[in-house]
């Protein structure tokens, strides 16, 4: 059987740069169209994007020329999924255009994130949510999938062992954010060096709603988890790699090393073990008491196609401060784990489950 032909939108882009280099010579999927805007539609992509990742340009796409995000130019082109990571401002109407035109659309955007029957997926923790594209499937030809957040994604691997085994009452966050996460020009060098920014414009507000969604049910809707959350969102001057301080109550009182080894146990759907992207530990425990860092550790997972993709936890500790009180530092790469990667196991997923 022949590999699935995949479009990759936005495809210039960080974000889009992860895709090419991800799904070079993936077992499952072949790039078959490329998409930028309508500055770079007809030049070779080596020509129309400036490569800001770590490693070459992929030889197999240097000379293909970029498309627009036009229905039928990405057909034209034989595509048979499409991964989105367009900017926000065109996201939503070009995603919902594609779906209803047949395509199954994998979103990075936050466009469909918090629709009614578009469900918000980490293979590993609510891979039963898919269910709700057969509510989409009633109203157009094709269907949505979106990945959530990049800071949402490693807080939420790390929380469901927890909510699983014991319960939880309370989440609160402190985020120490990644410079890519807001793309290459996102912040200006003169505003970063020597120093942290205290904001990022809706951040806080999507980790709260997308977290609420992931751990919560899917039954006839959305059933959103009976958690109170809080976060405090900032932009430090790290290049890759989203650090965060947690904070939790749980229901039922665990001791740090119960959490450690529930954390280390974890594996999710046994399926997702035979996907190429699936880490073996979606979660690896550090017990060093200066790790996780950014630089050490944003590459952790294994296989070799699943580096980037395993959560780092530690610095696990009780917290008399708080009733059954937990805290730990997790860091996850948020262009791999947080964006791209999460995307293509998403598809790998859907895949595996003979929906695509």
């Amino acid at each position: 059987m022949g590999k699935i032909k995949v479009a990759v939108l936005g495809s210039t882009g960080m974000v889009g740069q992860r895709y090419v280099k991800l799904l070079e010579s993936h077992p499952w999927f072949e790039i078959t169209a490329l998409s930028a805007s309508k500055a770079s539609v007809g030049k070779k992509y080596g020509e129309a994007a400036k490569w800001v990742i770590e490693g070459e340009m992929p030889e197999s796409v240097r000379d293909m020329r970029i498309v627009s995000a036009d229905i039928n130019d990405v057909k034209k082109e034989g595509t048979e999924l499409v991964f989105s990571a367009l900017p926000s401002e065109v996201a939503h109407e070009i995603e919902l255009n594609m779906a209803e035109a047949g395509y199954m659309v994998i979103a990075d955007t936050s466009a469909h994130r918090m629709d009614y029957d578009v469900p918000l997926i980490i293979p590993e923790v609510n891979s039963d949510h898919l269910s709700a594209i057969f509510e989409q499937r009633k109203r157009r030809k094709g269907i949505i999938v979106t990945s959530p957040n990049c800071t949402t994604i490693g807080l939420a691997i790390s929380l469901k062992p927890i909510l699983d085994n014991f319960g939880i009452k309370r989440v609160l966050v402190s985020t120490m954010q990644a410079l890519s996460g807001a793309g290459y020009s996102g912040v200006p060098s003169m505003a970063i060096l020597d120093n942290l920014i205290p904001y990022i414009k809706n951040e806080e507000e999507k980790v709260v709603r997308e977290l609420l969604k992931i751990l919560g049910k899917y039954e006839n809707g959305f059933i959103p988890a009976n958690i109170k959350v809080g976060a405090s969102c900032h932009r430090v001057c790290v290049l890759d790699g989203h650090t965060e301080a947690v904070f939790i109550e749980t229901i039922d009182k665990a001791t740090s090393n119960e959490i450690k080894e529930c954390m280390k146990k974890f594996k999710g759907d046994p399926q997702h073990l035979s996907l190429p992207t699936a880490p073996i530990n979606p979660i690896i425990v550090r017990e060093e008491l200066d790790r996780p860092q950014p630089r050490l550790d944003r590459l952790a997972g294994e296989p070799e196609r699943a580096r980037g993709m395993a959560v780092v936890v530690g610095r696990i500790r009780e917290e008399q401060a708080l009733d059954n009180g937990i805290k730990y530092v997790l860091l996850s790469h948020n262009t791999i784990r947080g964006a791209a990667g999460n995307a293509i196991l998403i598809a790998e997923l859907l895949k595996a489950k003979n929906i695509i």
